[in-house]
């Protein structure tokens, strides 16, 4: 029986097209991620501490504003504008396995700006190889797995799972209650003989 779409399917559609652009641009991911964590802010704020350009701060968020993913707080000037709250799960196109997107996998993306690490894993495994290896990030900073396991599991190198896992430890810590500290790297018995040589099993990256 068919039924007429209302406004929650066009909500959901668009905020599906809407994650998808933050998961393809991570200079609007760490944008989102940045106003997630501050709260609200200014565009001369995220031009400050994002060391943006004017011009590009603006597009920035004018794109963020009509992607519906952040909202403006106040009309008067200067405008301030806060991070609305994403979590869609989506199926990756192999249709083999699903992964929640969250402000702390968008964050996770966003830094791949930043960090040659997770640029690199996404590149071997795509966003949803990032998503589950995020999760192993939780569950290891929480003291519920090892990066070997990690490695077997998903069949990659222990070295390549441990440094994936340190890469994403700062966003663990920044967007979740974590008791149990993870090892650091200097302290893991990490054989010789690993290499950064990645076999993945993703169905989403071959």
């Amino acid at each position: 029986m068919s039924r007429t779409p209302n406004r929650t399917d066009g909500d959901i559609v668009r905020n599906f097209l809407s994650v998808a652009d933050l998961l393809e641009e991570p200079q609007l991911a760490q944008l989102y991620a940045y106003l997630t964590r501050e709260g609200e802010a200014t565009v001369q704020d995220v031009m400050d501490d994002l060391e943006l350009a004017q011009g590009t701060a603006y597009s920035y968020v004018n794109r963020l504003v009509d992607a519906g993913v952040i909202d403006v707080t106040d009309d008067e000037q200067p405008r301030r504008y806060v991070a609305r709250e994403i979590d869609l799960t989506v199926t990756t196109a192999a249709g083999d396995r699903e992964y929640t997107i969250t402000p702390a996998f968008i964050d996770a993306v966003g830094r791949r700006e930043t960090s040659a690490d997770i640029d690199t894993y996404i590149d071997r495994h795509g966003v949803a190889g990032l998503a589950t290896a995020l999760t192993y990030a939780v569950a290891r900073e929480r003291g519920e797995v090892t990066h070997r396991l990690m490695a077997e599991e998903l069949d990659i190198s222990a070295l390549a799972a441990e440094i994936i896992l340190q890469a994403l430890r700062p966003v663990v810590h920044e967007h979740y209650d974590i008791e149990a500290e993870g090892a650091s790297l200097d302290e893991l018995d990490i054989d010789d003989g690993d290499s950064m040589t990645v076999n993945t099993t993703d169905g989403d990256n071959r």
